[in-house]
């Protein structure tokens, strides 16, 4: 087995750490959320908190084109993550990733990132609607994803569970994560509005996501509105139909048996 660890330039003192935590990945027990594909869990170095992401095993095409073709989604994580703080969005700051590969097939991986204590998920928006300050949270959020797309960042992952909320001040900071699937660019109007499609089923956020967005944009809210929920619906529509069909095929599965109601993805 072929191994390819990277770290961090400024993370050089805690290398022979970070590789034997990742070594001892199966040892840990504080799992970070559901753990049905890919797994996190939280570790503790020289009292600092870090989070390590193991990626599903490939089936055998993707072992293929991760081995030769693409760059593997921990690579990926590592490399958006230093792109994104650069351009000035928050994200947990990557500490490493390691790759283990065969001759002719990709295997396992490993981000390693530190720990961000977050008050609340973008998901908890979408739940409960009795949060404190909520409008001011979704405002701010809106505008945070403004800053996004200003900055040519199409984050394609935009969806309730990958934005941290944490409160500061009288503010709030935004820390974007499972960043494997992003594209960099200038993004024209529609396809702006459509990456608000992931977020929500509740045309209550979709009308106050579209009013602040217009403040931010100058366009016109009606407009706005009126696309962005169209894209919601129809989002949703081909995503019940894929797990309707899903469920059909793979219903000894439990992840097919329940879905819930408030989550797009």
């Amino acid at each position: 087995m072929q191994n390819r660890f990277v770290l961090h330039s400024s993370q050089a003192p805690l290398k022979s750490e970070i590789k034997n935590a990742i070594n001892n990945f199966e040892s840990y027990e504080d799992v970070l959320g559901e753990a049905e594909r890919n797994v996190i869990k939280i570790v503790t170095i020289n009292d600092k908190k870090y989070t390590i992401k193991s990626f599903k095993v490939p089936n055998i095409i993707n072992q293929i084109a991760y081995r030769f073709l693409r760059k593997s989604k921990a690579e990926r994580s590592f490399t958006y993550a230093n792109k994104l703080l650069k351009l000035g969005i928050n994200t947990p700051f990557p500490i490493a990733y390691d790759l283990y590969t065969s001759s002719f097939l990709f295997k396992r991986s490993y981000y390693v990132s530190e720990l961000v204590d977050c008050d609340l998920t973008y998901r908890e928006l979408t739940t409960d609607f009795s949060i404190p300050d909520y409008d001011k949270i979704l405002r701010a959020f809106t505008r945070f994803t403004y800053k996004l797309h200003e900055k040519g960042i199409n984050f394609l992952d935009h969806s309730p569970g990958n934005t941290l909320i944490k409160r500061e001040g009288d503010g709030y900071e935004f820390y974007l994560v499972d960043l494997n699937r992003m594209q960099f660019g200038e993004m024209d109007f529609n396809t702006r509005i459509k990456n608000f499609v992931k977020l929500t089923i509740h045309e209550s956020m979709v009308k106050t996501m579209s009013n602040e967005y217009a403040k931010c944009t100058g366009e016109d809210e009606k407009k706005i509105f009126d696309l962005m929920w169209r894209y919601t619906k129809e989002f949703q529509h081909r995503f019940y139909r894929k797990i309707r069909i899903k469920k059909r095929i793979f219903f000894w599965k439990k992840k097919y048996r329940t879905i819930p109601s408030d989550s797009p993805i």
